[in-house]
């Protein structure tokens, strides 16, 4: 656990809500194609070559889950021009004269491209086997479907059950169709998830959350999670993900495991109760040793410190703080 600031440290032991993402924070970040499905006269490794040869210029998760599983079987890839990328949506190319677009349902539905209710069909059943569903159409015409899986983290639903151990309320924001999340949410246990979420909804999600009076953690590793990082009372960024969103946080979990936020919240009850403790026994001393160095008993006992014995006590109050700080050193995460 990396600690940027003191202030990150003093605000976790107080959080209320963790706001979440799903990719590489809830799931391993490591997705893989699973299922495909072609329409329109198309082969699954036509539907497969089109989508990886336009995806190998995104740097977006998916996109190279998608290049990965074509270099796997071999596939070549081909030439492409005219490359666009929409945030939250999708992507668009030329390819060999014609038009291709790939991402959400959504991205092609607005794009006037024609969905058929089949493919939707089967679609809608693989978001409902916790698939995320990358759309690939060719000149406006919808010519297949990609199932993407990516694997829950082994240590996740351990994680969550502890922090709401402990109080917290956890909410999964993704940019995921809203059967996927669900599907996740339900497995997980989370309580609240809000899908199809763009990166600047996100942090309207922590601003409103904050309003309201509640404490805001917020756990991401993307680029789009950056900026409701910053916003969190307390950012925590995986240290498997990008350097933008490590940068944005105030915590860093190196291995990228939510256990680590569970020993983070800990370590802050920790140090603010040690550092508690600190203050009282500062207070206690000057509050007695003061006076009594400044002769107050005197007049009525007859008593008056010695100097060396209020030099002694001085110094004892400084090492009895900092005998009582070093026992941060044996605290079990």
């Amino acid at each position: 656990i990396l600690i940027k600031n003191a202030e990150a440290i003093e605000i976790t032991e107080k959080v209320t809500h963790l706001i979440t993402d799903k990719t590489g924070t809830l799931t391993a970040g490591k997705p893989e194609v699973v299922s495909r499905l072609s329409d329109k006269g198309t082969s699954e490794r036509d539907l497969l070559q089109i989508a990886a040869s336009v995806e190998s210029h995104s740097e977006h998760p998916l996109a190279r889950a998608i290049v990965e599983t074509a270099k796997k079987e071999q596939i070549a890839l081909r030439e492409i021009t005219d490359f666009h990328s929409t945030t939250g949506g999708g992507v668009s190319a030329r390819l060999d004269g014609t038009r291709v677009l790939i991402g959400k349902e959504k991205f092609l539905a607005d794009s006037g491209v024609t969905l058929s209710n089949e493919l939707r069909r089967h679609a809608d059943r693989l978001q409902e086997q916790a698939q995320t569903t990358v759309w690939v159409a060719v000149d406006e015409q919808a010519v297949g479907v990609l199932g993407i899986a990516d694997p829950i983290k082994p240590t996740t639903k351990t994680a969550i059950r502890a922090l709401h151990g402990r109080g917290l309320k956890i909410i999964m924001c993704t940019g995921d169709n809203r059967r996927t999340a669900e599907s996740v949410a339900r497995e997980l246990g989370i309580d609240e998830y809000r899908a199809e979420v763009m990166p600047d909804e996100k942090i309207e999600i922590v601003k409103k959350l904050k309003a309201s009076g509640a404490i805001v953690a917020m756990a991401g590793d993307g680029i789009n999670d950056a900026p409701a990082l910053a916003a969190a009372d307390v950012g925590i960024a995986m240290g498997t993900g990008t350097d933008v969103a490590i940068e944005s946080a105030g915590i860093t979990l190196v291995k990228g495991d939510l256990i680590g936020i569970v020993k983070a919240m800990h370590l802050s009850r920790a140090v603010m109760r040690n550092i508690r403790q600190n203050l009282f026994f500062a207070f206690i001393y000057n509050a007695l040793g003061v006076p009594i160095a400044a002769g107050v008993l005197y007049p009525l006992l007859g008593i008056l410190l010695s100097p060396m014995i209020a030099g002694a006590a001085m110094s004892f109050s400084s090492v009895s703080v900092i005998a009582n700080a070093l026992r941060l050193r044996s605290v079990k995460l």
